[in-house]
């Protein structure tokens, strides 16, 4: 028995903690021999490591399925990465933009320093706005710099704010090839390598542990979540997800604030 959750909107509250109804559902489901794989945008080290030292959690997804880790020992099981010429190209895009630009490699989310506050322009609630600013390594050299010390990435992130901006970003990104581009937020735009998504990992992983993937549940509640609902056996959606979320999933499950992700896994064990 396997589920897989997205974290901020889904398995934490707009407070950016986790509801004890869902502490609850983790211990009940490693009672029960389950897992419970956080499968998150987040860079690892970006991770609450109380629910990484969970029993229940033994492995966790990484950068929109970039990457997946185990999740006691952080060892890498798993990567498809963007390479540096595509890096280069996506940093070019950003360039004369009211734009921030993250570098998500080596488990963390890479911001230029100067860019951490101006955070506070693109994002209005404080809990997303502290998690944001908590889960970034500042960098004092130019991002450029930094891709082009390295062979690769995971991921990269847009912050925008004008939709001319988004629109101008979006046309730059319909020229790079073998690219998969999602979000999370209203404002922002997440690429990734076009076999790197949550459903490919889900994929992955289920073959690689010799999990039933027809048997897994998925939890999400974003635009980025939609591969791993659709890869699942069972996609949940929250009732507080997009539209498209709702509409693609088979089930629709209580709010992120009302711990719906451990309200359905309880009635799923009491079920089984």
């Amino acid at each position: 028995m396997i589920f897989f959750s997205d974290m901020d909107g889904t398995f934490l509250s707009s407070a950016k903690t986790v509801p004890a109804e869902n502490w609850a559902a983790l211990d009940a489901l490693s009672e029960a021999g389950g897992s419970f794989v956080p499968c998150t945008g987040r860079a690892f080290l970006g991770l609450d490591p109380h629910i990484l030292a969970h029993p229940a959690v033994r492995w966790v997804v990484c950068a929109n399925g970039a990457s997946v880790y185990e999740a006691k020992t952080g060892k890498l099981l798993h990567r498809v990465p963007l390479d540096r010429a595509r890096l280069l190209h996506l940093w070019e895009i950003a360039q004369g933009r009211d734009v921030l630009f993250d570098v998500f490699a080596d488990g963390r989310c890479y911001s230029l320093r100067s860019a951490l506050g101006e955070l506070g322009r693109f994002v209005d609630d404080p809990a997303l706005l502290a998690a944001m600013r908590a889960m970034r390594t500042p960098v004092d050299e130019s991002l450029r710099t930094l891709i082009e010390s390295r062979e690769d990435a995971d991921r990269v992130t847009y912050l925008w704010r004008d939709p001319a901006d988004r629109d101008a970003l979006l046309c730059g990104l319909s020229e790079v090839e073998g690219i998969a581009i999602v979000r999370s937020l209203p404002m922002n735009l997440e690429v990734s390598d076009a076999a790197a998504t949550k459903g490919t990992a889900l994929t992955w992983l289920c073959v690689h542990v010799g999990e039933d993937i027809a048997g897994s549940v998925a939890f999400g509640d974003s635009i980025n979540d939609l591969s791993m609902l659709e890869a699942a056996g069972c996609g949940v959606a929250m009732a507080n997800a997009e539209p498209e979320v709702r509409a693609a999933a088979d089930a629709v499950c209580a709010a992120n604030d009302e711990a719906g992700v451990g309200r359905f896994i309880m009635t799923r064990l009491a079920g089984a």
